[in-house]
């Protein structure tokens, strides 16, 4: 932000942080309308805080100005295949990190959440997304490196929200878990590079999955060493 804007308030920053995650978990869809009003209304605040993160959220790329009021933005195919390249460079860093600085509390609790996970049914939507991100959070506070988390967090939508869960085949969830089980062993053994392997591997796949489900964009063609 240019040091002459003035700080957001807490109350703007929290309802910033509301509207962003229902975005990004898509809660709120590709060109849904975002009415001041409204959204004041369901938040129980006035209408300056809505108004000011809908300024931050257009900074940020993740809404657009309409007629009357904003929009949830529809990312381009070639956007959405280029946040995925993003995420892929990152988080795989980030895992890197975690399996080579995170502290025995850390690595717990990114096992602890991935055995909750697998406990979840199919039908479990909200839970297997929330505890999607928790997963992916987890890792990145185990990287020790908050400007890495902060990059992360603004490279884009994550791509496994509500409609996507809501579609998912029982074997899409099961390779899903599968992914991250390779995480986690790599992060218990210390193993940087298989560690940032099986991450990049895992958003690749999920990538796919978007692209199954939305038909949106071609599926990444990386490599993997």
């Amino acid at each position: 932000m240019p040091p002459d804007d003035p700080l957001p308030s807490r109350l703007s920053s929290d309802v910033y942080a509301v509207l962003r995650r229902q975005i990004v978990t898509g809660e709120l869809r590709p060109n849904q309308p975002l009415i001041e009003l409204d959204i004041a209304e369901r938040l129980q605040v006035s209408r300056t805080p809505v108004r000011e993160s809908l300024q931050r959220l257009a900074h940020a790329g993740l809404v657009v100005p309409r007629k009357r009021g904003w929009a949830v933005r529809e990312f381009t195919p070639d956007e959405i295949r280029q946040n995925a390249e993003v995420r892929m460079a990152l988080e795989g860093y980030a895992a890197s990190l975690a399996a080579l600085r995170g502290s025995p509390s850390d690595i717990a609790a990114i096992v602890a959440i991935h055995e909750r996970r697998l406990k979840l049914r199919s039908s479990d939507e909200a839970m297997r997304v929330k505890t999607n991100r928790d997963f992916h959070d987890a890792i990145m506070r185990a990287s020790g490196n908050p400007r890495l988390t902060d990059a992360i967090y603004h490279s884009g939508q994550f791509y496994f929200n509500a409609p996507i869960a809501r579609v998912t085949t029982g074997e899409e969830l099961a390779l899903g878990n599968a992914d991250h089980a390779l995480i986690v062993a790599a992060i218990k053994k210390r193993d940087g590079p298989a560690a940032e392997k099986a991450m990049r591997a895992h958003i690749q796949r999920t990538f796919a999955l978007f692209w199954r489900v939305t038909g949106l964009a071609e599926p990444l063609d990386v490599r993997q060493e």
